[in-house]
């Protein structure tokens, strides 16, 4: 028997055989160059497309955010741009067919991952795309999840949205990651799903095992080199929830969802979000060669907006720069870029830069119907803020608001809502500036769980300074999604929160199961812990 810890992301305990999710495949060898090179690069789009099918007839046997997740990976392994260059590769390189798969994939992935934040994230997908044309160039299985004929618990490197989108609950007892952190998918689909999850285990795949034993929410796993009996994990009850966003005694909290394109609105507004807290604007320039003009920004946003007429739309503006590159903006090299130039310090160079975005997002607004807040990223005085929302009401934006993702903006929080009507959060960013630790590597995980309760103490103070002015308070980071954690975030003060669609219900169900001097004695409790598995753990007593 052997204990390994990491970070649990999804509540429960449960037990059971161990399956270990396939490594992804070997790099491809850029040897021998074909004989025909006009043949091996007919071999690439084929495959694509095989790759592609599949994923939508998955996709057509699953509903809510498993559908939405297939039919998006599906349009990645058709993406155009994927394919063509794939081919030219072929053509100018003279590489093998898989090869060039793989290297044009590694572009995009790469290009992600630069872009920082919710897009970083999406180059795992890029790489699942990648290995499954490849495994159909090649006549190979591919990697990912096998299937399941007795209940099992899955432990992998970590899991494509492509793998966890659509497991069976049933057969599924727990999931265990070496790598990921609090705020991947992985973690995302087991909460939606209500299976326990354990991410960042270090050392899990190197460790021998027959069984497993997984703690969701202490982040253990016991291993155990002889079988261990099946335990299923106490389902949560299915969340029902009225729309409303309130305690039980009907203080407003209100329930929001974090969007970056029409489909995340449409599943959104399905989900019952009351609007959107974070609407992510990247979509519209990465790529571009040239800044997109006003009418394109219009109409693109539009489409994300048209969905929520009538309800409360909080649109970020561009959160670019030297660690986020974007062709038509020449930042140069920074030594330190993601402490550099970057989110609204772009805007400070390039002032027609933001007023052209912010011309678009009034006219969306008003071609959708939308009622259409704005906040400005990587904020970190109350210059700043004034400046920001001074700009955006010479466009035409009344309500402006700013996030608070640096430290110094927490601090600063009551000077900077005197310049502004709201504030939101980004607990993704602001923990990993908090702790010195990125939030991509899954060594520093457990630095970036947003239970640490430094983090908590540095939001509470943001809280109290909303109080003071009356003014709005919002978490827009996945912090929110968490149904415990989004209680004490209603007890430290915040008076909205938003998270992916697929966490709406329950979290808006298990705010109207309390008062809210409920949560604020469970708030106050998690600010003493001495560490984040025990202010999640005196939470959970507490909301028992």
């Amino acid at each position: 028997m052997s204990r390994l810890t990491g970070v649990g992301v999804s509540s429960g305990r449960a037990a059971g055989p161990i399956v270990r999710v396939a490594e992804p495949l070997p790099e491809p060898a850029a040897t021998p160059s074909p004989a025909d090179q006009v043949a091996e690069a007919a071999r690439i789009r084929p495959a694509a497309e095989a790759v592609a099918e599949g994923l939508f007839q998955r996709a057509a046997r699953a509903g809510g955010d498993a559908k939405a997740v297939l039919e998006t990976t599906a349009a990645m392994a058709m993406d155009p741009a994927l394919t063509t260059q794939a081919e030219q590769l072929v053509a100018t390189r003279s590489l093998p067919a898989a090869r060039a798969v793989y290297e044009a994939a590694n572009g995009f992935a790469d290009a992600l991952r630069v872009a920082g934040g919710y897009m970083a994230e999406r180059a795992r997908d890029v790489h699942d795309v990648r290995d499954r044309i490849i495994a159909e160039i090649d006549g190979v299985t591919p990697p990912g999840v096998p299937e399941l004929s007795t209940p099992s618990v899955l432990v992998a490197r970590d899991l494509a949205p492509a793998d966890t989108a659509d497991l069976d609950p049933e057969l599924v007892l727990a999931l265990v990651t070496e790598e990921g952190g609090p705020t991947s998918h992985t973690a995302i689909l087991a909460r939606a799903l209500g299976i326990p999850a354990v991410v960042a285990v270090r050392g899990v795949l190197e460790a021998s095992g027959a069984g497993a034993t997984v703690d969701g929410d202490e982040g253990d796993v016991e291993l155990s080199d002889t079988e261990v009996a099946v335990q299923v994990a106490e389902r949560p009850k299915h969340a029902h929830w009225n729309g409303v966003g309130q305690t039980s005694d009907e203080v407003p909290v209100k329930v929001l969802a974090n969007v970056g394109s029409a489909t995340d609105s449409t599943t959104a507004v399905a989900a019952g979000a009351q609007g959107v807290g974070l609407f992510r604007t990247e979509f519209c320039y990465l790529g571009a060669d040239v800044e997109p003009d006003v009418a394109t920004q219009r109409s693109a946003y539009a489409e994300v907006l048209a969905p929520f007429a009538g309800k409360p739309v909080i649109v970020r503006t561009l959160d670019a720069g030297a660690d986020k590159p974007l062709s038509f903006l020449d930042m140069g090299a920074e030594p330190n870029p993601a402490l550099g130039v970057r989110g609204l310090r772009v805007a400070f160079d390039r002032p027609d830069l933001l007023d052209s975005q912010l011309e678009a997002v009034a006219g969306a607004a008003q071609d959708s119907g939308a009622e259409v807040s704005v906040m400005a990223p990587m904020v970190a005085t109350a210059d700043e803020a004034a400046w920001f929302a001074e700009r955006a009401r010479a466009n035409g934006i009344d309500r402006v608001g700013v996030m608070i993702e640096v430290p110094a903006a927490a601090l600063s929080a009551a000077e900077i809502l005197q310049a502004v009507d709201f504030v939101s959060i980004g607990t993704n960013d602001l923990a990993q500036y908090v702790f010195a630790a990125d939030r991509m590597v899954g060594a520093l995980a457990g630095l970036n769980d947003p239970w640490q309760p430094a983090l908590l103490r540095l939001i509470a103070m943001v809280g109290r300074a909303g109080r003071q002015v009356d003014k709005p308070v919002g978490v827009c980071g996945e912090a929110a999604s968490d149904p415990h954690l989004a209680g004490v975030l209603a007890g430290l003060g915040v008076t909205s929160v938003s998270m992916n669609a697929s966490a709406v219900q329950a979290v808006g169900a298990a705010l109207a199961q309390h008062p809210h001097a409920t949560f604020r004695k469970a708030a106050e409790a998690a600010l003493e812990a001495p560490s984040a598995a025990a202010a999640r753990q005196t939470t959970k007593t507490t909301l028992a």
